[in-house]
């Protein structure tokens, strides 16, 4: 077809062709999309432009198709964006727990119970309900709603790299890490809480490593700075 051929058919459209036209502009357009929330929301646009397509040319089978379409992409926009809300409720660090439970032992702790030692062999990880721990290496206090073990699961020999002593007695829950594998797959908002949680402890034992470095600094320079005995 030449170009004035071409836009000969394009003047004489009658609105429900153009219908039809704006519709497939938009199908385009969500192929170009790349985050899934904005690509939904095209997606439900063309589909309602197709029904009126299919239903004003009318043109029965875009109709159906695009009647079945549209409540799917409405249910995949709502998990979209309920997705989003959960990863922004776990980036405020807010994780009800009470879900969790079915996929762990609960088992009770008393004071002075050893729950693991460093360099102990890392299978699981240990969420603290009630009552407190100890990291002794650190000298470090861990309250209720804290979780610890979960760098083990992170390290290469998959070993434990602080030890766990009972303080207060209390409830802790008990993961494994292959059901820890699992959840992460299965729960993003688990999974993004996970990551967040193993980042944040990487982050404070660098922190108090430098500070412990810079402290010994300290002491270096000061016995430098000391007279020596004649």
């Amino acid at each position: 077809m030449d170009p004035a051929g071409i836009f000969a058919h394009f003047g004489g459209l009658q609105p429900t062709e153009w219908l039809g036209y704006i519709a497939a502009a938009f199908v385009f357009a969500t192929f170009s999309m790349k985050t899934m929330v904005p690509l939904r929301v095209v997606a439900i646009s063309s589909n309602v432009l197709f029904i009126a397509y299919g239903y004003l040319h009318p043109a029965y089978p875009v109709l159906l198709l695009h009647l079945l379409l549209l409540p799917l992409n409405f249910w995949r926009l709502r998990q979209m964006l309920s997705l989003v809300r959960e990863t922004e409720a776990a980036n405020d660090g807010d994780l009800d727990m009470n879900w969790i439970r079915p996929f762990t032992t609960t088992r009770a702790m008393t004071p002075g119970e050893v729950l693991f030692r460093k360099g102990d062999p890392a299978n699981e990880i240990v969420f603290i309900m009630s009552g407190s721990l100890r990291i002794p290496e650190l000298d470090v206090a861990i309250p209720p709603g804290e979780v610890v073990g979960e760098l083990g699961m992170l390290s290469p020999d998959k070993v434990r790299t602080q030890s766990a002593v009972c303080v207060d007695p209390g409830q802790i829950l008990v993961i494994t890490y292959d059901q820890v594998r699992q959840l992460f797959f299965q729960n993003p908002k688990f999974g993004y809480y996970f990551m967040q949680l193993s980042a944040r402890r990487l982050f404070e034992n660098m922190k108090r490593m430098q500070s412990e470095i810079e402290a010994l600094r300290s002491g270096l320079r000061s016995e430098e700075s000391r007279p020596t005995a004649p």
